[in-house]
């Protein structure tokens, strides 16, 4: 199996030993108490699964900086997008000049302790600084980019130093049959024999065209099987939630692929829209996760038009240095029905097809038809992944109408 990524073993930060565990959890309570941002949660929880491995925890700002400007740490380890405890000056004068201090989780009733934070240095980054690394990291400083939203929101005060993780947060609670860190997906695809493993990364429901794109990708590196690995953490406003989303997909493998040729399964972070830095931080997760392969498409990890449709393929070239990392790259075509052909096909291998050849189908479109109760194409999605849908936005068009109702 691929080796985890920086050719040292795999790291993860979460605490195993049960002794240990009790220990932290009792001195958490007496220790100062920061409470996190969801996006510092995520990173905590990755960190925590292994898939951040071999960072050993949050980074400072010559370290972000490092990475923002130059795709490496200051001790040389490549990395996409710093890994960041990003917090508001009114919150670490509430820490009190500790050196320990408690993490709790801010998407848990209670907000119990996530993690346990040695703090390294508490820094100040300048408005300046705040702009150039979201320059760097999103591409972009407009407020209309999700990612940028969120980033700016954050707080100017950077929170440094290693971390002991105490659980896998509401991931584990939610999604019991899905959530698996990257030492239990190595297991699960050791168990099954998988030398060659293909990983297909979504935050959205898997339609016909993704369906067949993990297809062709399989036959293409002659797979021993497949990786649908899925966020699943926050995303923007409209996007479809996990829950809804775990459900159609597995609808999908159980109706549509070879019995035991797929693996389905999710981690724990929120989406940062970053496109390119993003696809390498997938590739980096996925190869952590002992995958050989990873499916990079059109618009992998992009929102809106804040990037190049194939810049996410083309990072690999650009910034990836050699070797830095084992795990392949399948990049892949826009795919779509061919009414011409009567099945999916990439686009760049119908060159004779006109727009009016294809049925495509916009995101923003499907969740009009859907919204409205209307059919999805059967060319586009499979009728059952369609039917979960087409629920999923009647019951919540019902909980709006009977919200305006109510307030009404």
């Amino acid at each position: 199996m691929i080796p985890p990524y920086g050719g040292r073993p795999l790291a993860p930060l979460r605490v195993t030993d049960t002794r240990e565990l009790q220990e932290l959890r009792l001195e958490a309570e007496g220790l100062p108490a920061l409470l996190l941002n969801s996006a510092a949660a995520a990173n905590a929880v990755m960190l925590g699964a292994g898939y951040f491995s071999p960072l050993p925890g949050y980074m400072n700002i010559a370290d972000a900086l490092s990475v923002a400007d130059t795709w490496h740490t200051r001790e040389g380890l490549f990395w996409p997008v710093p890994c960041l405890n990003l917090c508001t000056a009114e919150a670490v004068a509430e820490l009190g000049g500790a050196e320990r201090i408690a993490l709790r989780d801010p998407n848990r009733l209670g907000h119990p302790v996530l993690a346990v934070q040695d703090l390294a240095a508490v820094e100040e980054l300048s408005d300046a600084c705040l702009e150039h690394l979201a320059r760097c990291i999103f591409g972009s400083v407009d407020r209309e980019h999700p990612g940028v939203r969120v980033f700016s929101t954050l707080g100017s005060r950077v929170l440094s130093g290693p971390l002991r993780v105490l659980d896998g947060s509401y991931f584990e609670e939610d999604f019991p049959g899905t959530f698996r860190s990257a030492p239990q997906l190595r297991t699960a695809l050791e168990e099954r024999g998988w030398r060659r493993t293909v990983a297909f990364q979504t935050r959205n429901p898997m339609h016909r065209a993704h369906e067949e794109l993990c297809k062709m990708a399989m036959q293409a590196v002659d797979a021993d099987g497949l990786l649908i690995h899925m966020l699943l953490g926050k995303l923007k406003p409209g996007d479809i939630p996990a829950l809804v989303r775990d459900a159609a997909i597995r609808k999908m493998v159980e109706l549509y692929f070879p019995r035991d040729s797929a693996f389905i399964a999710g981690y724990g972070f929120d989406m940062l829209y970053a496109g390119p830095r993003e696809a390498v931080l997938h590739a980096i997760f996925r190869q952590n996760a002992g995958c050989s392969h990873l499916i990079v498409g059109r618009d992998h990890a992009g929102v809106g038009s804040f990037y190049s449709p194939f810049e996410a393929q083309e990072v690999f070239e650009q910034h990836v240095p050699p070797g830095a990392l084992q795990i392949e790259i399948f990049k892949a075509d826009h795919t779509a029905w061919s009414r011409r052909l009567g099945r999916v096909v990439m686009m760049r291998d119908a060159p004779d097809h006109k727009a009016e050849d294809f049925v495509l189908l916009s995101g923003t479109r499907v969740r009009e038809l859907l919204a409205a109760g209307e059919e999805l194409p059967e060319e586009f999605a499979r009728p059952e992944v369609a039917a979960i849908l087409r629920d999923h936005y009647r019951a919540q068009n019902g909980a709006e109408a009977g919200a305006r109702a109510a307030a009404s």
